[in-house]
């Protein structure tokens, strides 16, 4: 049996990092994710876990810790947001290439300008390139168990992860979950025994060594069939997670997607105001579904096409513009993803929400199914780069 509990999005990730108890911390405060390495240097000070708990004088520093704590061979971890996330930017590439499997919990929030500091998710799709894996989270619980099988993932590819909810929405709210017992979290996540590492007397190495056009190339591609391989990690940690918890993941989340017409694409907090528009439709005899994105990296194109295979017509619902004078990211990997599986039938508008904290209401959502409804019937699609509740 689990433990029934009362935690916030961020004390229940700070409550899994020290479940796992990794070895080393390196972190700077950033609002909202602050208050993840607050509670968890309580847990270093009260002895709870045998963390090496480093305070750094910046983002880039933090990230920096745990690239050189994770080539000598420990586990490492931390946690940021927003401009924090940012200023790491050029240490997210590092830690990827070098096939470093840290941990970053993300509390996402906008980016200045103008200066903001609610939720959307300009900050994590700002630096959806650098090769780290990507989770997302619905609710408080799903932020704390994908943090749990997040850095198995990680590690069985090589690769760092990143384990985002969305800031303020769940970081702060709080909301009865069920924990895993310690015992079990341990024996599921396992110790972390890399194969080459600083520390290894037996194998003198360097990390980071400079890489000739010879090699560089070369470099990537391994890259990027590790993000190729984490599908199938992420599809068998999950199996093993449900057996343990009874709670099911995959790479997607289809919601009354089975007789669809219509159909919306969403990621994070939103998801739950989206599944009660999609329940009140219902009621009236709408067929309308919601597919739900929790790995954004790797991206599941091919399970989006299969569950948008027979739908008339589907909005992507991005908070964050791409600036590209035409969608958001996630409508961009989606389109690419039905092209590239085959699937052309189905009518797509992308739209843009949310930004800085703009409130999205169970109204909004069903304005948008309003216009797929029509997109369906008449087969005009119209302007596919549109913004949802914004004074024009």
């Amino acid at each position: 049996m689990g433990i029934r509990e009362r935690l916030s999005g961020n004390e229940a990730v700070a409550y899994a990092m020290k479940q796992i108890n990794p070895d080393v911390m390196g972190a700077f405060p950033i609002t909202p994710s602050t208050e993840i390495p607050q509670y968890f240097s309580a847990y270093v000070d009260n002895g709870e876990v045998d963390t090496e708990f480093i305070a750094v004088e910046s983002e880039h520093s933090a990230m920096s810790t745990c690239i050189g704590a994770e080539a000598a061979g420990c586990r490492a971890i931390s946690a940021t947001s927003s401009c924090g996330l940012c200023y790491m930017t050029e240490m997210l590439y590092v830690a990827a290439s070098d096939r470093l499997p840290i941990t970053l919990a993300v509390s996402c929030r906008a980016l200045s300008g103008p200066i903001n500091i609610n939720n959307d998710h300009s900050d994590v799709m700002g630096v959806r390139d650098t090769g780290w894996l990507v989770l997302f989270a619905e609710t408080n619980q799903e932020a704390y168990d994908n943090y749990l099988q997040a850095m198995r993932i990680g590690e069985a590819v090589g690769l760092p992860i990143m384990v985002c909810q969305d800031g303020f929405i769940t970081s702060h709210a709080i909301e009865n979950i069920e924990l895993v017992e310690t015992e079990k979290v341990k024996a599921f996540v396992g110790e972390y025994k890399p194969q080459h590492y600083l520390l290894n007397k037996d194998e003198p190495m360097s990390v980071g060594a400079y890489a000739t056009p010879v090699y560089y190339m070369e470099a990537k591609r391994q890259q990027a069939q590790a993000m190729i391989d984490a599908k199938g990690v992420i599809k068998q940690v999950a199996k093993e997670f449900e057996e343990m918890t009874g709670r099911s993941y995959g790479l997607i989340e289809k919601y009354m997607m089975d007789d669809a017409e219509e159909a919306i694409i969403l990621m994070g907090s939103s998801a739950g105001t989206a599944k009660e528009a999609v329940k009140q439709l219902r009621a009236q005899g709408k067929k309308v579904g919601l597919i739900k994105i929790r790995s954004f990296r790797p991206f599941p194109a091919e399970e989006i096409a299969e569950a948008l295979k027979n739908v008339k017509a589907f909005a992507s619902m991005d908070k964050d513009d791409s600036y590209n004078g035409h969608c958001g990211p996630i409508h961009a990997e989606v389109c690419t993803g039905l092209y590239a599986n085959g699937v052309f039938g189905p009518k797509g508008i992308g739209y843009i929400y949310g930004l800085g904290g703009r409130d999205v209401r169970v109204e909004s959502i069903q304005k948008v199914f309003a216009e797929l409804e029509q997109i369906a019937e008449t087969g005009q699609v119209g302007e596919t780069y549109r913004y949802l509740e914004v004074r024009e």
